[in-house]
């Protein structure tokens, strides 16, 4: 789904003009989007929260995932709001207990995440939500995460998505015909 699809052109505006442009950040040449701003402003805040838990409820989900770090800052609350459980997908370490882990592949390297193997029951629909798409490995490892432990994936949402950086096709090889929900894209 497009963002145009997923919010009003209202409640766009409003996300959009709440992320700050950071040019050179990490480094030159790459613009950041920082929300931020977004996360201050509580009419902003509760729109987008408002929007992820109406999204959870469209697609019937039972559990809302987290991608760490500021995934856990939108899926938490979007959870909490449609009165959904939530999960946490943590770097590897991160977690007490049983755990799977995923690893995949960053431009630099190698990385890998964890849920708690008990997370999930055979019967869980899962809303992945997270800040922003760009690449799409985190969002991809979790995938294969959740599966693994057994749930459905019924979809994955994002704040932000930047097309330009191809996570949306690499991600459409694997959603098996789930859903991905931009709020916004770049």
């Amino acid at each position: 789904m497009t963002s145009s699809e997923a919010v009003s052109a209202e409640l766009r505006a409003l996300l959009v003009s709440r992320i700050r442009d950071v040019p050179d950040y990490p480094m030159p040449g790459v613009t950041f989007k920082d929300i931020t701003p977004l996360l201050a402003d509580p009419v902003a805040f509760n729109a987008l929260v408002d929007a992820l838990a109406r999204l959870c409820t469209r697609h019937a989900a039972t559990k809302v995932v987290g991608l760490e770090a500021r995934g856990f800052i939108l899926a938490a609350p979007a959870a909490a709001r449609a009165h959904l459980g939530f999960v946490p997908v943590r770097k590897a370490g991160k977690l007490p207990g049983d755990t799977l882990g995923q690893s995949y592949q960053l431009e630099y390297g190698t990385a890998e995440i964890e849920i708690h193997a008990d997370a999930f029951s055979p019967d869980d629909r899962v809303l992945v939500i997270d800040d922003v798409l760009a690449t799409g490995g985190t969002a991809e490892a979790s995938l294969d995460l959740i599966r693994r432990a057994g749930a459905t994936v019924v979809g994955v949402a994002v704040l932000l998505e930047l097309g330009f950086l191809g996570g949306r096709e690499r991600l459409s090889a694997v959603l098996d015909g789930a859903p991905l929900e931009a709020l916004v894209a770049v």
